[in-house]
């Protein structure tokens, strides 16, 4: 079965397989992506500036080239099951962030079983169809971010609430000139 709960650019596609992940314990969440350019956008956009600051300073996010690395939890046994290496967001019962506070790609991906599981339902054409805009919006906003960071600041990023509001208003441009290609991904 999926879920799929159409919100624009806050798309998210749910699927009770990830519960019983069929790629192990911590399925995705073993390789987590990265919170990008676009990524940081949005959560700035919906109120975040402060919490992604505070997750910088707790070393939980740290800076690279692609935006900001998300901690990785070392293998450990947890309430008696075995996870590996894997997000350092991942508690025993999935995901410990919103997903305003999420990479875009944790909250629209999902895999060939699970897109598989959901066959013949309903939403699951919907599904496969959103993930498909949302990969290509999302990646087309981090290229363009990207461009206008190396534009504007030179490689001399300082990770601070001024930088944040700038990135937050370089995506909130972008999903306003996105309008009609967030239509099909609105309620």
């Amino acid at each position: 079965m999926v879920k799929l709960q159409l919100a624009g650019a806050h798309t998210l596609l749910l699927s009770p397989l990830c519960s019983r992940c069929p790629h192990g314990r911590a399925g995705c969440c073993a390789a987590p992506p990265a919170i990008a350019w676009a990524d940081i956008g949005r959560i700035v956009a919906l109120g975040g500036r402060d919490w992604l600051l505070e997750q910088i300073r707790s070393e939980n996010l740290r800076p690279v080239a692609r935006g900001l690395a998300m901690r990785r939890a070392p293998a450990a046994t947890i309430g008696g099951e075995v996870y590996p290496e894997r997000c350092g967001y991942l508690g025993p019962t999935g995901c410990t962030l919103a997903p305003d506070r999420r990479s875009a790609t944790c909250n629209y991906y999902l895999c060939d079983e699970g897109f598989a599981e959901g066959r013949g339902q309903p939403d699951a054409a919907l599904a496969r169809d959103a993930h498909e805009r949302l990969v290509a919006l999302y990646g087309r906003w981090d290229l363009e971010i990207k461009e206008d960071i190396d534009a504007h600041f030179a490689g001399a990023i300082a990770w601070d609430a001024a930088f944040l509001d700038w990135i937050g208003e370089a995506w909130k441009k972008r999903e306003r000139g996105a309008r009609k290609a967030l239509r099909a991904l609105s309620p």
